[in-house]
């Protein structure tokens, strides 16, 4: 049997961390010693692997422990989703070898790769290696799944011919298509927050390498802006609105960049436990009164408006396990 800090070493987690899943019932060892040491036996490093895998599906704590509960969680099919995972990596990265083989094969002839040879292996770096890690992509919709794909074209086209009849943003069909926006992005990001702050942030650093033209997703921010407001317009006064359009025109990019942070922070930190992660949640809290304001009416029409009406939740990747993490670190609404 091994001890805690044996196991936590051998599995590269904390102590603190296995601590922490006792705590929670998550994973209880099988036995302490005379000392009242922690003992964990096979069944109990069984139990890791599949939290430790899980966890890196991007599934919540509380979920795994419900997960493990069913029969979906059985180690055998837990093992076969890994395996799942590691198909479509091997995949993958074929496809970027092969791509890479092209290249030196035109490059060693002493010839020059067209523009979109090269364009097509910046494709596949960009995702690669800058913004998504191999579990991401797998989880991802946007990028293996075809019909999500094709559904996205679609969507582009659509808010290409919005632009070209000159619907404006702030119409009614502009809002109606800004919803069908938004529900179709939560597809395709697979409904997982952390995608979405990352296809976010990608957007916004490389404009069109989301496969959203810069104009398309100019005009899709104030529709999706003016749906919004719309509804915010009911539970919060004028001037907070005014206030809150003064913010997204000068900081509203802080928050894309801010998000992920915390995402990133989460992962490293998940109890709240180190300096940085008290120095994001007042960032956040700096920049969420920065846009509402500190007014206890205000914040509290703000929070009620999240919590009744989901439209509001879509799109910039905050979960509920974000704002849980952050209230953690501030002790106020964000």
């Amino acid at each position: 049997m091994l001890k805690v800090g044996e196991l936590a070493a051998a599995a590269r987690l904390t102590v603190r961390t296995l601590h922490h899943y006792d705590s929670i019932g998550l994973l209880r060892p099988s036995a302490r010693s005379d000392a009242g040491y922690r003992l964990y036996d096979r069944d109990d490093v069984a139990r890791l692997h599949q939290i430790q895998a899980l966890r890196a599906f991007g599934m919540s704590l509380s979920d795994i422990g419900l997960y493990l509960d069913s029969p979906a969680g059985a180690p055998l099919l837990v093992v076969e989703r890994q395996l799942a995972v590691l198909d479509h990596q091997i995949a993958e990265a074929a496809r970027m070898r092969e791509q890479l083989q092209r290249l030196r094969g035109e490059l060693a002839g002493g010839g020059q790769p067209d523009l979109s040879t090269w364009l097509a292996s910046l494709e596949i770096m960009s995702m690669y290696e800058q913004y998504f890690t191999q579990d991401e992509l797998a989880r991802l919709p946007l990028y293996h799944d075809a019909a999500v794909k094709s559904e996205w074209q679609g969507l582009v086209e659509e808010a290409r011919d919005l632009i070209r009849t000159r619907v404006a943003p702030e119409s009614d069909t502009a809002q109606a298509f800004a919803r069908r926006w938004l529900e179709a992005f939560g597809r395709g990001t697979g409904g997982d927050a952390g995608l979405a702050a990352r296809i976010n942030l990608m957007a916004q650093r490389e404009k069109a390498a989301s496969g959203v033209p810069p104009e398309v997703m100019d005009y899709m921010m104030g529709a999706i802006g003016a749906l919004k407001y719309a509804i915010w317009a009911r539970y919060l006064a004028p001037e907070v609105i005014a206030r809150m359009r003064r913010h997204y025109a000068t900081r509203g990019h802080e928050w894309t960049v801010l998000i992920d942070q915390v995402r990133e922070q989460m992962g490293r930190d998940p109890d709240m436990t180190q300096e940085a992660s008290r120095t994001l949640a007042g960032r956040w809290m700096d920049l969420f009164h920065d846009m509402v304001g500190t007014d206890a009416q205000a914040v509290e029409g703000f929070r009620r408006a999240i919590a009744e009406n989901p439209m509001l939740r879509m799109g910039p990747g905050i979960g509920d396990a974000m704002l849980a993490w952050l209230r953690r670190g501030m002790g106020a609404p964000g």
